[in-house]
């Protein structure tokens, strides 16, 4: 077994699994959605990012692409709350929530991609 390989696909996976679980929920409630969460998706989405570099194939180029859309995409949701929370006189709104949730769903597609890819490149290498 390969350990790096194992970390690897372990912060794929991550990413992915707390990106879900911020988006999951009603989208304009933001009782549903924890910043925390946000947060902790954005830092594994960033390692997840920064391991991929490493990889000189056609497909790594395209797992670091997935993952780079992922981390804008997250990383705009959060400026986002934050302009919300801090910025802004109205606070969050359902409207603002909805945004901000759709971005995190944009994310999650681009992860969902990526793993998509890392187990279709494990079958190819099992061949």
């Amino acid at each position: 077994m390969n350990l790096e390989k194992v970390i690897f696909a372990f912060f794929i996976v991550l990413a992915l699994t707390l990106n879900f679980g911020f988006f999951i929920g009603d989208i304009a409630d933001p009782v549903h959605h924890n910043v925390y969460e946000l947060f902790a998706a954005i830092v594994v989405s960033l390692i997840a990012t920064i391991l991929k570099f490493g990889d000189r194939t056609h497909i790594g180029a395209v797992l670091l692409a997935t993952s780079l859309v992922a981390d804008l995409q997250l990383i705009v949701a959060a400026i986002v709350w934050g302009i919300v929370e801090h910025v802004s006189q109205g606070g969050m709104t359902p409207h603002a929530m909805a945004g901000i949730v759709s971005l995190s769903g944009g994310a999650v597609l681009a992860n969902v991609t990526s793993v998509i890819l890392l187990v279709t490149e494990t079958v190819m290498v099992r061949r």
